[in-house]
């Protein structure tokens, strides 16, 4: 229906005239002219290469004349001395032996010296009793396609650029990291009479700073102070407190005339909890703090313990038994200001060793799922297999241990034992008796 007062057009909208014109178009254009003017080029040639017919696309694309080419010029005469090369020894064999071949990327030399990519597709025309007649070729232009490739493989090159760049930051990274890391630990144990000591330190990430210490020093002649612990958090946060940390304790036993494992402690609980209340950034750490007193006259060793909030120390005796030495009740160090730290004392006799860790290893995740926490009850058993083994061996046996958990260890490991080594028998008197 028109509008009142309008007369319909007798030749129908603008949308159906347009669409009539064009199927107008479309009757008119012949079979020839869609050959010339078609958006590839066509290319027709005898056996031996020499071109028959060529459409108009293609001879835009060329820069020639019709003349110069039909029956002058050869399909090879077209292609660059790359593209010819491969045509005697690919392409041409391929056909000969299939009848047909596509896709074959090559290049084509313009009249003006340049280089036109394209893409090549040919099949043999056979005639009624099977004989090859002609070679019919079309050619497709790839200069868009080229054009793509190359901004492809400059974004892939620039992406690897920045892949080897990001890997060799990350590695100078670590490598910073790692020696910021061992400047939070001691390096080297001190040797301590009639005692043997092992350590191990793994860190869960090499991208990350972590929160464990440990140390082991003399107080005087004859007594020696150690102590291993946890701060909470990772980073540069955590490595300040581990350095504030190790170096009070430190301080607190060498300048006290009569050192208290309770007293280092106390020291620390004070100097954390000062620094840090009201920074908005709470920070505490698990600690057991020791002092070894030697006898001569036994050679057996007295170890005096407190722990605030850290996992007990295991007991290996040299006879097999293992068991955890109980420090109950204390607090977590720098969490406030009033601690309560438990005590323990044993004595080591010689073939006996004392383990110290962190809970890294005991919260490790394990089984299929990794939801698994390994826990102080697998730890007491698989130790109880190195009972009566020097310190280094058990240090190894745990390092094992570790390296099996793979990524379900999520958290950093100090491990640190201590132990009394056993006599070793007079070959001396072995032969008199």
């Amino acid at each position: 229906m028109c509008p009142a007062g309008q007369q319909p057009d007798p030749h129908g909208t603008s949308e159906e005239r347009t669409a009539n014109a064009a199927f107008a178009a479309l009757l008119e254009d012949s079979a020839e002219e869609l050959y010339e003017s078609a958006p590839c080029g066509y290319l027709s040639t005898l056996m031996d290469g020499t071109i028959a017919k060529i459409n108009t696309t293609l001879l835009d694309w060329l820069g020639l004349e019709r003349e110069a080419v039909v029956g002058r010029k050869r399909f090879t005469d077209l292609l660059t001395v790359g593209g010819k090369l491969y045509h005697e020894t690919h392409f041409a064999p391929l056909l000969r032996m299939q009848g047909k071949i596509g896709g074959i990327a090559l290049e084509i030399k313009q009249a003006g010296g340049a280089r036109m990519p394209v893409l090549i597709s040919s099949v043999v025309k056979h005639g009624g009793s099977g004989e090859p007649l002609l070679i019919r070729t079309t050619i497709f232009d790839a200069r868009d396609r080229r054009t793509y490739e190359q901004e492809l493989l400059r974004a892939r090159n620039a992406a690897e650029e920045a892949r080897k760049q990001a890997e060799a930051d990350r590695a100078r990274l670590q490598d910073a990291l790692a020696v910021l890391q061992q400047s939070l630990l001691p390096a080297t144990l001190p040797h301590v009479p009639g005692v043997e000591a092992a350590v191990h330190y793994r860190t869960a990430s090499p991208d990350q700073l972590g929160g464990d210490f440990y140390d082991l020093f003399p107080l005087d002649n004859k007594r020696f102070a150690f102590f291993l612990g946890d701060v909470c958090g990772k980073g540069p946060q955590a490595a300040a407190v581990t350095s504030l940390t190790r170096y009070t304790l430190r301080a607190a036993a060498l300048h006290d005339p009569d050192p208290d494992p309770v007293s280092a402690l106390t020291t620390l609980n004070t100097a954390l909890h000062g620094r840090y209340t009201g920074s908005g950034d709470a920070r505490y750490c698990t600690v057991i703090f020791g002092i070894l007193e030697p006898d001569p006259v036994t050679g057996q060793i007295t170890v005096r313990l407190a722990a605030g909030g850290h996992p007990p120390a295991l007991i290996l005796r040299a006879g097999g038994a293992v068991d955890f030495l109980p420090t109950p009740g204390g607090f977590l160090v720098g969490a406030l200001p009033d601690a309560r730290f438990a005590t323990a004392t044993t004595v080591l006799a010689p073939g006996d060793t004392l383990l110290l860790y962190t809970d890294g290893l005991t919260e490790a995740r394990t089984g299929k799922d990794r939801t698994t926490l390994y826990g102080d009850e697998a730890l007491r058993d698989v130790t109880a297999g190195h009972a009566g083994n020097p310190p280094q061996a058990l240090i190894q046996a745990l390092t094992g241990l570790l390296d099996d958990f793979g990524d379900g260890l999520d958290d950093d490991t100090a491990l640190l034992a201590l132990g009394i080594p056993t006599p070793t028998p007079d070959p001396r008197t072995e032969n008199t008796a």
